[in-house]
């Protein structure tokens, strides 16, 4: 009996732990992956409504986890999920690439709505060189860039890519990233792990053309640094792009999650990984990391803990002493649990609980991205059960970007209570900035008695809202006796305003 008594009692303990360290500023996302309906639309015949019912239904399964951003693959095959003048209507999601949706409906635009309203911020994932998963060219629509400019491209591994090597490559990357962030209202552009592509056994990626006729002073065995090179114009290129429309629109890149085994450089992971970041997808992470090219690191740390090869308890500690200052994410494979394929470590217990526990030692990490949006809402060895109960029990603002230079914007005004019979209301007046300091949403603290208590505790937040006014009875607390409300805006640098004065009232 005191044995159980005792188990109990630690148990509690944990519990009680885990809530009273859980950060007010924390990245919470989740990817939806669109290439071969992963997640998204879930299948390529679905009508305009199935696909917009299926987004609502998946943005508010996120909601109940406090989930605050989504990853939105919006470009994964030289293709668009949005109206585009450079590049045709994705097949993934109409069946047919360059027929555009019918009913017509701009996806990117939508969902953006969406998810907005509900306070989740939308990072927009593009395949920066990818064009076509097989060799089946007629796929593509026959006003693809493909057919226009065949020089641009090359085929490798019974697949289609931009050459890299090309600055007509980087030119037209650019454009596509432009006008992205020109048109939308997103937070960020995000890459995932595919710069060149993974090697093929007994093959040689082609590009030995490109490399002769624009060494750009590179030896002729150099060519591995030439490629490194190619990649890093384009993520410098694509800053600049991003910075110069929209200062405050992050660029964001989840790589694989080793850099390099520090048996071939005494800088990398004590690891055995059999792929490399820098040696195999020329994608120099610390370069980027150290210079501020990229504005935050999301590595796929798919791997369970203890690993041989790539332990994830060794990655994450790499990780944390090499991001260079800028904001850390760590990608986790939701998806990963329970399947009989794999590792049994991912079939007993919930090795993504182990992980979050182990992540809080490392205050280097500002939050976790999850692959991918199914996997991840289908409570696998109950996660969401411990993101609700635990991890998550509160609402997270998203962390500020260090890389990035912002302000707060003004504080919202006028805060009142107004009762209306026994209708309850909060209002306060809009704040209007513009840019930068455009308001994102309000946050809306409640406080016991007639004192402001503490505002970064996320316990004390019952609300983030982008209206003006909030109905009191309709929230999950139960107001009782004196309550004290205080309201902020967070602007589009995700940046918090000054605290408005608290606004007290018997309830």
């Amino acid at each position: 009996m005191k044995k159980n008594i005792f188990i109990f009692l630690t148990f509690t303990f944990v519990i009680s732990s885990l809530l009273a360290q859980q950060p007010k500023r924390e990245m919470r996302a989740v990817w939806i992956a669109t290439v071969a309906n992963i997640d998204w639309p879930s299948q390529r015949n679905l009508t305009s409504k199935a696909q917009r019912e299926e987004m609502r239904t998946m943005l508010d399964g996120f909601v109940k986890n406090n989930i605050n951003a989504i990853v939105l693959q919006i470009r994964p095959t030289a293709d668009a999920f949005y109206p585009s003048a450079l590049e045709p209507w994705s097949h993934w999601l109409t069946g047919q690439q360059g027929l555009r949706p019918n009913p017509y409906y701009d996806p990117l635009q939508f969902i953006i709505e969406e998810a907005h309203k509900r306070c989740i911020e939308v990072h927009v994932w593009l395949n920066p060189y990818r064009v076509i998963n097989s060799e089946n060219l007629e796929i593509l629509s026959k006003n693809h860039l493909y057919f226009k400019n065949k020089d641009l491209f090359v085929k490798y591994g019974g697949k289609y890519y931009f050459d890299p090597g090309l600055d007509e490559t980087r030119e037209f990357l650019n454009r596509v990233v432009e006008d992205v962030v020109e048109r939308y209202d997103i937070e960020a552009i995000h890459f995932d792990d595919y710069f060149y592509p993974y090697r093929v056994a007994n093959e040689e990626f082609p590009d030995e053309a490109s490399f002769k006729k624009f060494p750009r002073g590179f030896a002729p065995n150099q060519k591995d640094d030439w490629r490194r090179n190619n990649v890093n114009l384009v993520i410098e290129e694509l800053q600049q792009t991003i910075k110069s429309i929209k200062p405050w629109v992050e660029f964001g890149i989840s790589p694989f999650g080793v850099w390099r085994n520090n048996s071939v450089d005494p800088r990398g992971s004590a690891t055995q990984a059999g792929v490399q970041n820098y040696d195999d997808l020329y994608a120099d992470i610390l370069k980027w990391l150290k210079e501020g090219t990229i504005d935050y690191v999301v590595p796929q740390l798919y791997w369970e803990i203890g690993k041989k090869k790539a332990d994830y308890e060794v990655l994450v500690k790499w990780w944390s002493k090499n991001s260079f200052g800028k904001n850390l994410y760590i990608g986790l494979y939701s998806s990963q649990l329970g399947t009989k394929e794999s590792d049994p470590a991912w079939r007993k217990g919930n090795e993504l609980v182990r992980q979050l526990n182990m992540n809080k030692q490392y205050p280097q990490i500002d939050g976790d991205v999850y692959f991918s949006a199914k996997g991840f809402l289908k409570n696998k060895q109950g996660l969401n059960d411990s993101l609700q109960n635990s991890f998550y029990k509160y609402p997270a603002l998203c962390p500020v970007n260090r890389n990035i230079q912002g302000e707060s914007s003004a504080q919202p005004q006028n805060i009142r209570i107004v009762r209306d019979g026994k209708d309850a209301y909060l209002l306060w007046d809009e704040v209007n900035e513009e840019g930068g300091c455009q308001t994102a949403y309000y946050v809306v603290y409640a406080f016991k008695g007639k004192k402001v208590g503490d505002l970064n505790d996320p316990a004390n937040i019952i609300a983030r809202t982008t209206e003006s006014c909030i109905d009191l009875l309709e929230m999950n607390h139960k107001f009782k006796g004196n309550c004290t409300f205080v309201v902020t805006a967070v602007n589009r640098f995700k940046h918090e305003s000054i605290p408005t004065e608290g606004a007290t009232r018997k309830l």
